[in-house]
Parts: C-alpha cells; sequence; structure tokens
C-alpha cells in the first residue's frame, strides 16, 4: 500500500509488516545561497526537522527514505551544509530505525555528511515492492520496470491560479500520472545503450537478461519537503503536449512514456483538483 500523508509533503509504503516514510528535497542549506545574493534569512532547518519529527511520531515507521537533494548546493558543500545535514540526521535517527538516502542532483559529495548508521543509496533509485523510488534527475535501475508505480522528487510540483483581482495563489501539489510501459521500457533500454529492432525483441532483452517485464502504471511526482523553496507551476504548460513536454525537467518525464495531460493533482490536504488538462492555463 501506497498513501501519502495528509497534510504533510510525505508518503507512507507499506510492505511486507514494514512501514516506510518517504520525503524528497529538503535542500538543507539553502539559505546561505541567498546569502550570497545579499538576502539574508535565518536557517529554517529547524523548523523543518520539527515537521520531520511530527511525521514520525504520527506515523511510527521503520525507515525513512530521503528522496533526494538532501542538501541545497550542487557541486560543492557550505559551511552551513556541514552543520545542518549531519545534525538534522543525527536528530532524526533518534526516531527511527533505518535511514536511507537516494542522493539528487544536489547532493554531490554527500556521503562525508552522512553520520554512521545512514545508508546511501546508488542514485538509480531503490525498490520497495511495487514501488520504484529514485529522484528523479537521472534515469532509474532498469528492474524498475518490473514495479506498478514509480515516485520522483526533483520537479517540486504546484499549481498556480489568479483570481480576477490579479492575486497569485500558489499551492504545493501531488501529481499522479499514467504512464505506458512499452514506451517506458524502450527509453530505459536506449538510455543503457541496449540494441533491439522492435518491441518484440525490447520485450525479449527485458525477459531474458534481467528477469524483467514492463509494469508500470503511474508515476507520482513528490511535493518538496522544503515548503520556502520555489515550485514549478505544472499547471502554467503549453497546451500542445509537444511543448508541454519542455517544460519539465528529468529524462523520465521527457522520454515521451508519461501522459502529463491526464495526470491527477492533488493539494497536500488530499483534495482532488482535477487532471491537468482541466487545471492548464496559459502564460
Amino acid at each position: 500500500m501506497i498513501r501519502p500523508v495528509s497534510p504533510y509533503p510525505a508518503l507512507i509504503i507499506e510492505e511486507s509488516h514494514e512501514k516506510i516514510m518517504v520525503i524528497s528535497d529538503l535542500h538543507l542549506g539553502w539559505e546561505a545561497s541567498l546569502a550570497e545574493d545579499g538576502i539574508h534569512i535565518p536557517s529554517q532547518t529547524g523548523k523543518m526537522l520539527r515537521k520531520v519529527k511530527e511525521v514520525l511520531a504520527s506515523e511510527n515507521p521503520s525507515s525513512l527514505i530521503i528522496l533526494g537533494d538532501l542538501k541545497h548546493t550542487v557541486e560543492k558543500i557550505m559551511l552551513e551544509e556541514w552543520r545542518d545535514v549531519p545534525l538534522f540526521l543525527e536528530e532524526v535517527k533518534r526516531m527511527v530505525g533505518e535511514v536511507r538516502v537516494i542522493p539528487g542532483n544536489h547532493d554531490g559529495d554527500i556521503s562525508i555528511l552522512l553520520p554512521n548508521g545512514v545508508k546511501l543509496e546508488p542514485q538509480q533509485g531503490v525498490i520497495v515492492g511495487d514501488v520504484g523510488l529514485f529522484h528523479g534527475h537521472a534515469w532509474p535501475d532498469i528492474r524498475m520496470l518490473n514495479c506498478k508505480t514509480l515516485v520522483i522528487g526533483h520537479v517540486h510540483p504546484v499549481i498556480t491560479f489568479r483570481d480576477h483581482t490579479g492575486y497569485r495563489v500558489t499551492s504545493q501539489v501531488w501529481v499522479k500520472a499514467p504512464c505506458n510501459n512499452i514506451t517506458l521500457a524502450k527509453a530505459i533500454l536506449r538510455r543503457y545503450k541496449i540494441k533491439f529492432k522492435d518491441e518484440e525483441e525490447a520485450l525479449r532483452i527485458l525477459s531474458e537478461e534481467y528477469s524483467t517485464q514492463p509494469r508500470v502504471e503511474n508515476l507520482i511526482i513528490m511535493p518538496s519537503f522544503n515548503e520556502f523553496l520555489g515550485g514549478r507551476a505544472v499547471n502554467k504548460i503549453s497546451i500542445a503536449r509537444d511543448e508541454a513536454l519542455k517544460d519539465f525537467i528529468g529524462p523520465i518525464l521527457r522520454s515521451g512514456s508519461i501522459n502529463l495531460e491526464d495526470a491527477e493533482v492533488y493539494l497536500l490536504d488530499g483534495t482532488y483538483l482535477g487532471e491537468l488538462n482541466q487545471l492548464t492555463i496559459s502564460r
């Protein structure tokens, strides 16, 4: 079973008597990047830590998976990250038996910041039952094609509307999009430079060499756990599908396998807003 934890940007996966909580895109230390531009904001790490603890106390999971972008700077480690990342993880470890980090595009050299007992997973992600988890900036493990659901972060999805007075309202959202698993399978095979002539041969290679069959039904895009960050307005895209794909980041979303037009959009409190094709507005 997989379910969001309303009203938090967190996901629970229950599998074989295990209860796993997933969060994504904390971007610890993001305030320091603003300080370099002369914008000074007090550290928000404490607020995020308290929010994580609230969810952990409420759900009591056996493990926590951080789905990428634990820290903010991409290729270096800033002083604030040296302080905040280990402190955050040590505090979380006191409440949950296992902590695992799947690196995102902002997590360069993240391994040296992880306290003992925190496991660093490959960027191609991990599989929990029928769920494949990866950050979304890179291609997933080919065996994730066996999963029914894929979950990514990376996009920071929000929805934006303006009322008749011009006032803009922006809210974080969950996005659940249908997937064409055959198209996805062929895209992943090409990414890993596995040659095939046609669909039949692609399926044979997956079955014989990887013990895998394309089963993916849906892709879930998680909202960022860091509510202070900006987001990508998923409803401010071109109506034309080919143009819409250019507005999303990550190879899976650009692979042509994800049906964004029919994606379901939900607020953090669980409110169903409709399908993306019903919500799309012009720029």
